[in-house]
């Protein structure tokens, strides 16, 4: 028999125990594998902007709102997921009626968070439920609210009680959510928007146009009688500050017509006779011109004059 026909048994019977033996390491790594699987799909983190509801049976167990990891038991217990920041629901637009019997559309918005999930959940069950519940809560009490009103004291912005309206249904839309265990907390009702029912815009629309022609007309006569006050007492300023100014300039006049009087006598007592000369003098500037035709006696100051006899 040859050496090729001879099979080592040792040999053979090593590999196959090497085959097992990868065989038996690979199903181990494939169990590791499922077990971290198992595990980590039952792992959750809490982020923390969110509550993490743990329920068992459909039964709440417990709320996790501490950011982190956290874990829940296999196939027994579920996960699901609350907001814990702020959040804003649009109420919708609905028809009101106010004091003075007109028909308004108003439209809110609000802002409002969920301080105890468990009572969210027991009362609403869901985010959904607790907004419509809410949105049943705002649109009660501002129908309430503007019903107390007169429709100018919500639309015109001179008599507007908007801003303490708001705070004022902020605190009953709390007080009701609070009644009803709902586990919620309003943080701001606001009035976004007033409308009016077509029908009615064109009459509002017209007497909003009236009033404000009027208040113009009222701006205009207040605007012309201060006017007229300013002129008036301008005038009368005028007046005494020109009459002061007269009084003052006659004061004047009068001294200086003295002082120049004064001026003249002494001047004139030092020479009468040359005194006499030129008032005789000037007279003839006023009394003579070319067509001046005199006759006068001859022993006359101005024939005296004339003639060349001054003595």
């Amino acid at each position: 028999m040859s050496n090729g026909n001879i099979v080592d048994m040792n040999e053979k019977k090593g590999r196959s125990m090497d085959w097992k033996k990868y065989t038996k390491g690979g199903f181990i790594i494939f169990l590791i594998i499922i077990v971290l699987g198992f595990l980590l799909s039952n792992v959750f983190i809490v982020k923390e902007n969110e509550y993490k509801v743990i329920r068992q049976f459909g039964e709440v167990v417990r709320i996790d709102s501490k950011p982190g990891l956290s874990f829940k038991i296999p196939f027994i217990q579920s996960v699901t997921s609350l907001p814990k920041y702020q959040m804003i629901y649009d109420v919708q637009e609905a028809e009101i009626n106010t004091k003075d019997k007109k028909r308004m559309l108003v439209d809110n918005y609000a802002v409002w968070k969920i301080e105890n999930p468990k009572k969210l959940i027991a009362t609403a069950r869901s985010v959904v439920n607790a907004e419509a519940k809410m949105g049943e809560f705002v649109f009660s009490v501002v129908r309430s609210e503007l019903g107390q009103l007169n429709y100018d004291e919500i639309i015109n912005d001179e008599k507007a009680q908007r801003g303490s309206l708001n705070d004022r249904v902020t605190e009953q839309v709390n007080k009701l959510v609070e009644k009803g265990n709902y586990g919620i907390k309003v943080v701001d009702v606001r009035m976004k928007r007033t409308d009016l029912p077509p029908e009615n815009e064109q009459s509002v629309y017209t007497r909003m146009i009236s009033e404000r022609e009027t208040k113009a007309q009222e701006y205009l006569s207040m605007g012309d009688a201060q006017k007229n006050r300013i002129i008036a007492k301008t005038d009368k300023e005028v007046k005494e500050m020109l009459a002061k100014a007269n009084a003052d300039a006659e004061v004047i006049r009068g001294q200086g017509e003295t002082e120049a009087g004064r001026i003249y006598n002494k001047s004139y007592s030092k020479d009468p006779k040359f005194y006499e000369l030129y008032r005789t003098l000037n007279s003839y500037v006023k009394t003579i011109d070319d067509e001046t035709v005199i006759v006068l006696p001859a022993d006359s100051p101005y024939a005296r004059t004339l003639m060349g006899y001054t003595n």
